[in-house]
């Protein structure tokens, strides 16, 4: 892209990097200002500038982004059609992904590579110009289309955070029911990252005793315990290089975070039966059901173990809250099962959609999974009917106080929309994205409740 044409200011009160922007730009642009203090950016846009690099941090005292986002909500304030990309360091990464949300075309993490800068800033302004999209969108990603289905706005935002975290080699905390999908994101996080050609170790470390732990994460020697007839490598050894992905980090014990934290803060690891150490490189993804409130509970989980862990969180929705993804997910369940099961092409009648729609999913989309397949294997032709569709008294929560009608499951839905919606005085759209439901979604069940 010939960005000849262009004007770019950059902003930052470190005069290193304004010198490094200023050097690699200027025989690239038409013109490349700098400017090292905020408080001139009002008087700087009088001038016309087709894009404006801004630091996330200049107070070194506070280091909190929020200058960042306040300059960011100023520029656009000023000129809101202007692109802006966000400079910030690795600990900061969430504020930034929170500044693609006030109004940022993207962000770079500094140390950068040139190569690296320059491709984002000729995407930005390419989508700027209305002349394609991003080349490293996960909108056109086989892994998107073939794993993590979601059109849902909260599915979007993880799609897009997603890829943004995903070239850094920062430490993902990723939170959601079980049968959400966390591990799909894990992978997908790696399959992005500049460590895609390396292993992708998971364990699922809360499984775990606490002499196993040890065994499976740090490796031992011959000898080190009685069943142990041979040297075997740990979980981060195999992973060296690559990504390691603990799921369910919530249910180790105090001991075994003690253990976990030391290897992270060390970066090396110690075989079990041995005294040697063995640096130790990987990028770490965790995932726990628990909410992060339970996590910062002292009594059940090291705080200084949830720091290290979490530079980025990603909170995956339950499918009760993704709207018509359930639809989606059901008709890529029905393809894949169909092939499998060596059945034909299959359909669902309006009633078995609505079945869909309508349903909890308290096993999320797991249970869905289980319930297309279950289905298709029991279905004589090729129209899935509501009656085909039956969910896994497994997980069918149980109401034992059914008489009781205020706690009825459809009563508190009802309760819940009618609440939301007086909340913004009827306004349907802002009503729907709280509910976390598509406007399409909440209308139907306006309808069947009678509201």
């Amino acid at each position: 892209m010939n960005l000849k044409k262009y004007c770019i200011l950059a902003i930052d009160d470190d005069t290193d990097v304004l010198t490094a922007v200023r050097l690699l730009l200027k025989t690239e642009v038409k013109e490349i200002v700098t400017e090292k203090n905020p408080d001139n950016i009002p008087s700087l846009l009088t001038k016309q500038f087709d894009l404006v690099l801004l630091d996330m941090n200049f107070k070194s005292s506070i280091n909190t982004g929020n200058e960042g986002i306040y300059w960011l909500k100023r520029i656009k304030e000023i000129k809101p059609d202007i692109t802006v990309i966000m400079i910030t360091a690795y600990g900061d990464i969430d504020l930034a992904v929170r500044s693609l949300k006030e109004g940022a075309a993207d962000f770079v993490v500094k140390p950068w590579h040139n190569e690296k800068l320059m491709v984002t800033i000729e995407d930005a302004l390419r989508k700027k110009s209305g002349k394609g999209k991003l080349e490293d969108s996960f909108a056109n990603d086989s892994i998107i289309g073939k794993e993590l289905i979601g059109e849902s706005e909260p599915m979007q935002d993880i799609f897009y955070k997603t890829q943004k975290i995903a070239p850094t080699d920062a430490n993902i905390l990723i939170l959601g029911e079980n049968g959400t999908g966390k591990d799909l994101i894990a992978k997908a996080i790696h399959q992005k990252s500049l460590r895609a050609n390396k292993p992708f170790v998971k364990v699922d470390v809360g499984a775990l005793t606490e002499t196993l732990f040890e065994s499976e994460l740090f490796g031992h020697k011959k000898g080190a315990f009685t069943d142990a007839k041979e040297d075997r490598l740990g979980r981060f050894e195999s992973a060296n290089e690559g990504t390691l992905f603990l799921d369910e980090i919530g249910n180790i014990s105090l001991t075994q975070q003690a253990k976990l934290l030391s290897v992270l803060q060390n970066r090396q690891v110690t075989r079990l039966g041995t005294n040697i150490s063995v640096p130790i490189n990987i990028r770490l993804i965790c995932a726990t059901n628990l909410p992060l409130t339970e996590l910062a509970n002292e009594n059940r989980f090291r705080k200084d173990l949830v720091y290290r862990i979490n530079t980025v969180e990603i909170t995956v929705p339950p499918l009760r809250r993704r709207g018509d993804d359930i639809i989606l997910l059901a008709k890529h369940f029905a393809i894949i099962y169909a092939e499998k099961y060596l059945k034909p092409s299959i359909r669902f009648d309006d009633a078995a959609l609505e079945k869909l729609l309508q349903y909890h999913y308290p096993g999320n989309v797991r249970e869905l999974q289980y319930t297309i397949e279950r289905a298709i294997i029991m279905s004589d032709g090729d129209l899935l009917q509501a009656k085909d569709l039956i969910f896994s008294p497994i997980e069918t929560v149980p109401v034992n106080v059914a008489e009781d009608d205020d706690m009825k499951l459809s009563t508190i839905e009802k309760n819940t929309i009618l609440h939301v919606i007086e909340k913004y005085n009827g306004n349907i759209t802002k009503a729907a994205k709280e509910l976390g439901l598509t406007r399409t979604a909440l209308y139907r069940r306006l309808s069947k409740y009678e509201i």
